[in-house]
């Protein structure tokens, strides 16, 4: 045996040993670093392209959850205020190694954005423009739309059994197709509650006997109640006049984190709520500040709430942009968490059984809606030539083909369609 073939079998072992896959709860908080880390830094094209990429490295790749507690994670993230990315970010961290798993997680997940949305906001102040990567972003795009399907397909694979499951997909995505867009937000939730109550009703007798054998984290009473004051208070202050200056730091980080907890339906239905208290009742940006702020939010990789330390730093340089982005994501992590220990025991009842089959349903047609949005993104808008769509056409035909056909890491697909998009278009 060379040293080539000795070196590649110890890079290996040394793998198995971070994962641990047999073994989750033993999963070191380095692999759980660098792993989101790497995550954050391809996760282009928002929460359901972010959740594909977690759902590839952690389920498919490395097996450290299966693929029916993504579902659950993802039901609970429409379900819960807050950037949904995110959220699902703190629930795999706690899954596999307690609170700081899940602390440790979205930390890693949120740098390589933060770090990109500084270093754009300093040029974007300084000099008045925002970098020219627009041409790769676009070659991104397509690229996120084919990870997305593949996901879609092999979660189908793995929850639609029978004619039930494929009606409540079916059903999931007419929804969503057919909702006015002011409703899409009522849509989505009312799904994730009207389909447990499907669920229970198709899947009763399926789902007996079937009880899982979930392993519980003590979590005190007393906890639990500090964790309930702490985020009362902070829906509270959302709602009472704060006797502080407007350009104050400890305003700014009481509004974002008081606001987080009012996100309801994704980053961009909180958009507009955002944008009236940052610029209009306290003047911390222009509208176009806010609007380029944004657009920057959707350049960079993660999640698009990530604007808010674009406004951060405009109102206090970069400590206001490390403030901002810790207010809008921690209370509704610290709520994921809380929830998703929650979800541990309820899941041992086989009626929540029935009703989670129900609602992994609803949400795998929520996914292959996203994903007919993020390709209605990757297109310009209709009526198009053949010449404005074969750059789109050849990126998303060939992420599939190499994603489907040689299992390709996500990573070189995302690479290379970047490079195709600053070449293409």
């Amino acid at each position: 045996m060379n040293h080539t073939t000795i070196d590649m079998n110890l890079n290996a072992s040394t793998d198995e040993k971070d994962a641990q896959a047999d073994t989750p709860n033993k999963v070191s908080l380095w692999f759980l670093f660098k792993t989101f880390l790497g995550i954050g830094c391809i996760s282009f094209g928002g929460f359901m392209s972010l959740i594909s990429v977690i759902e590839t490295r952690i389920v498919k790749q490395r097996q450290l959850l299966k693929h029916a507690e993504m579902l659950d994670a993802i039901s609970l993230a429409n379900l819960l205020p807050g950037p949904q990315a995110v959220n699902v970010v703190a629930y795999v961290g706690y899954r596999l190694r307690g609170p700081v798993g899940a602390l440790t997680s979205a930390v890693a997940v949120l740098i390589p954005a933060f770090v990109l949305i500084v270093g754009l906001s300093y040029f974007y102040f300084k000099y008045g423009e925002i970098i020219a990567i627009k041409k790769v972003f676009m070659g991104f795009i397509p690229a996120v739309t084919a990870i997305v399907m593949v996901v879609v397909l092999r979660l189908a694979r793995k929850t639609i059994k029978g004619w039930r499951e494929a009606a409540l997909v079916i059903l999931s995505c007419a929804i969503m197709l057919l909702a006015p867009l002011q409703y899409k937000i009522y849509a989505t939730l009312g799904i994730v509650l009207g389909f447990g109550f499907l669920g229970y009703w198709a899947f009763k007798k399926q789902e007996t006997g079937q009880v899982q054998d979930i392993e519980q984290r003590p979590f005190s009473l007393v906890k639990l109640l500090s964790v309930i004051l702490f985020l009362v208070a902070l829906v509270v202050l959302w709602f009472m006049p704060l006797p502080l200056e407007h350009n104050s730091l400890l305003l700014l980080t009481l509004t974002f984190a008081s606001m987080s907890l009012m996100l309801f339906g994704g980053g961009y239905v909180f958009i507009p709520i955002i944008g009236s208290v940052v610029v209009l009742q306290y003047g911390w940006v222009t509208q176009q500040e806010f609007t380029d702020g944004i657009a920057m939010g959707q350049i960079t990789p993660g999640p698009i709430l990530i604007s808010a330390a674009f406004i951060g730093f405009k109102s206090h340089g970069w400590l206001g942009a490390l403030l901002a982005t810790v207010a809008i994501y921690t209370p509704p992590a610290v709520l994921m968490v809380t929830a998703s220990h929650a979800l541990g025991y309820i899941q041992r009842s086989t009626m929540m059984q029935a009703a989670m089959h129900g609602i992994h349903c609803g949400v795998i047609g929520l996914i292959a809606i996203a994903s007919l949005i993020l390709l209605q993104a990757a297109y310009p808008p209709w009526p198009f030539s053949i010449n404005e769509a074969w750059p789109s056409t050849l990126i998303l035909l060939a992420s599939l083909f190499v994603l489907i056909r040689y299992n390709l890491d996500i990573l070189w697909v995302i690479l290379a369609a970047g490079f195709l998009g600053y070449m293409l278009y």
